[in-house]
Order: C-alpha cells, then sequence, then structure tokens
C-alpha cells in the first residue's frame, strides 16, 4: 500500500530532527562518496541531501547509504523518474525545489518521504491541505529570509519547515529560533574544495560546529 502523504510528513519530520543541519551535497566523484559521509555522520550530521545534480549522484547515493549512521536523501526531484531512479539507489527521503500532483503522487507510490518545496503562504497551504505538514522553504534567503518564513509562520503554526537557499553560518541561527523551523538546509558543511583535497577532518570540523546549533 503507497505511503500516505501524512506518513511521509511524518517521516520527513522525523529525519529532519536528527540535527540542526541538513548537509546539502554536489557530489561529482562517487569515490568522495563514502569518506564525506563518513565525516558528516561522525560530525554530528546524520541526515544527507546528495543533489541529482551531477552524473556521478546516483552512484553517490548508493555509496552513502551504506555508511553506518547515516540517512541519505536525494535532492532536487523533478520528476517520477527521478524518483524511481533515487529509491532504486537506496535514498530513504526526497527533497524537491518545489512540488507538482505528479511528484506527489510517485513519491507516494514508491514509499519515498518527500520534503517538499515551498516559498508562499499558498504554497504551503495547498501541501498541508494534501496532508503534507512538513516543508522546504525555498529559496529561503532569496523569498524574503528568516522574516518571511517567521510571517508565513504566524497563520500557519501547523506546518513545520526546512529553510535551504542562501543559509549559512551567518545566518542559520536567526532560522533556528523560529518556531516553525525544525533544521536548516546548507551546503557550507561540505565545501568543494575540501572535498576535491580529500579534507575530511576539516570537513568533520565544519559539521561539529553546525551540529552544535540550536533549533
Amino acid at each position: 500500500m503507497p505511503m500516505t502523504p501524512q506518513e511521509a510528513s511524518k517521516r520527513a519530520r522525523e529525519i529532519c530532527a536528527l540535527a540542526p543541519i541538513v548537509p546539502v551535497l554536489v557530489v561529482q566523484d562517487k569515490a568522495h562518496a563514502r569518506p564525506l559521509a563518513e565525516a558528516l555522520v561522525a560530525g554530528g550530521l546524520p541526515a544527507l541531501e546528495v543533489t541529482l545534480r551531477t552524473p556521478a549522484a546516483l552512484e553517490v547515493i548508493a555509496e552513502m547509504a551504506q555508511v553506518p549512521g547515516g540517512v541519505v536523501g536525494a535532492g532536487t526531484l523533478v520528476t517520477p523518474q527521478d524518483v524511481r531512479d533515487a529509491k532504486a539507489a537506496g535514498a530513504t527521503f526526497g527533497v524537491s525545489p518545489g512540488a507538482t500532483d505528479v511528484l506527489l503522487e510517485a513519491c507516494e507510490a514508491e514509499d519515498l518521504p518527500l520534503l517538499a518545496g515551498a516559498a508562499t503562504a499558498s504554497e504551503a497551504m495547498r501541501l498541508f491541505e494534501r496532508g503534507y505538514d512538513m516543508l522546504k522553504f525555498f529559496p529561503a534567503e532569496a523569498s524574503g529570509g528568516a522574516p518571511a518564513l517567521k510571517a508565513i509562520g504566524a497563520p500557519l503554526p501547523q506546518i513545520g519547515f526546512c529553510p535551504t537557499g542562501g543559509v549559512s553560518p551567518s545566518n542559520a541561527q536567526s532560522y533556528l529560533s523560529l518556531p516553525n523551523v525544525v533544521c536548516a538546509g546548507g551546503s557550507w558543511v561540505a565545501p568543494g574544495d575540501l572535498v576535491v583535497k580529500g579534507d575530511w577532518a576539516g570537513i568533520e570540523a565544519l559539521a561539529r560546529d553546525a551540529s552544535k546549533l540550536a533549533a
């Protein structure tokens, strides 16, 4: 039986509650997958979003899915084929920049919890009406940042958010201090130059700092 939106949202909220920051990862080389995931998990960030923006993304998900303690998801889900590919690779949750009925149906059919994107009150209300109460606020900074998300949260306190897009060490706490924010998505914990150099200790240190942010 397909996963209901309510079940999907409950699971998505549980994953978001694992740590204050969900690393948003753009990984070019499958060889980096396992040590990168190990460093992030060791640093206290177990929920990992691997974006489907590189040719290696599905192989990276498959590698990371084998790392003990990690909860690996696929980001940038746009089509039903993306959903099927991500699930087959080992993703245990999905993240999308927005939401369409076709994409939601595909995730429900594949039993893949989805963190669907919303940037306005109407988008959030439409997803809530369907049964989704844990959403991604995207693009966070371009959509008005923490003040906008605070304003959306006032009339919609039932909905939890993971703001992503422009979140950084300098503004993360302003999001995490909001009552409707469960976690935030950030790419700064795995900068491309450190990944290429294989500086896993450096990445673990960034993850450890991020894990201490208060949600």
